[in-house]
């Protein structure tokens, strides 16, 4: 069965008031995601060994594994965008208790929380992703991956929250000020609420 580009769980003009424009989602989400979906079908099209495996169980075979170079380039980004939706909302940016008691106690305070995550987005050399993450110590931490990379590959954790730092995510929004398109979604885009249902 052919992996398919998912809805967006609200429309694409929802975000616009909180910082990311109807033109950028109908962009990253109808073009970029779906050529990730579209290359990834290709490629499992013609390797009978991928046909009927999951995505988790594709990325996860694929890393750093340079034959598989492009399938898992398009698999890592399918399954990154995947989640990239769903972290953020029209009503984003508000933290609920769990998460907030939880952030407290791993990072010290929700400012170095976002401080870190921040440092982590910025940090990101060229295109990749800013993760808070549900270590397998069971502490939240902040890290990174290139392009198409991310937790569920390098085996860091959980992934709560994704940002994705390509360009194309915030180029119309805020040109090339990617600290401030980060600041802009940890305090008005992220959906925490996703985040601490995944604790």
């Amino acid at each position: 069965m052919a992996f398919e580009l998912p809805a967006l769980p609200y429309s694409v003009s929802a975000l616009a008031a909180r910082g990311m424009c109807q033109e950028t989602l109908e962009l990253h989400h109808g073009k970029h995601h779906q050529a990730y979906v579209t290359a990834l079908n290709g490629f499992v099209e013609k390797d009978a060994s991928l046909q009927g495996e999951t995505l988790e169980a594709i990325v996860k075979r694929s890393n750093n594994n340079a034959q598989m170079a492009g399938v898992f380039n398009n698999a890592g980004q399918h399954w990154n965008h995947i989640l990239f939706w769903q972290n953020m909302s029209p009503n984003g940016g508000g933290i609920p208790g769990k998460l907030e008691t939880k952030l407290i106690a791993d990072f010290g305070s929700v400012q170095a929380f976002k401080d870190a995550f921040k440092t982590a987005a910025t940090t990101q050399f060229g295109s990749g992703w800013a993760w808070l993450v549900l270590t397998p110590s069971g502490k939240l931490a902040c890290t990174k991956t290139p392009n198409g990379s991310n937790p569920l590959a390098t085996g860091e954790g959980r992934a709560l929250l994704g940002c994705d730092v390509w360009e194309h995510s915030y180029y119309l929004d805020f040109r090339n000020r990617r600290p401030d398109y980060v600041t802009n979604w940890l305090d008005k885009l992220a959906n925490y609420e996703f985040a601490a249902a995944q604790l």
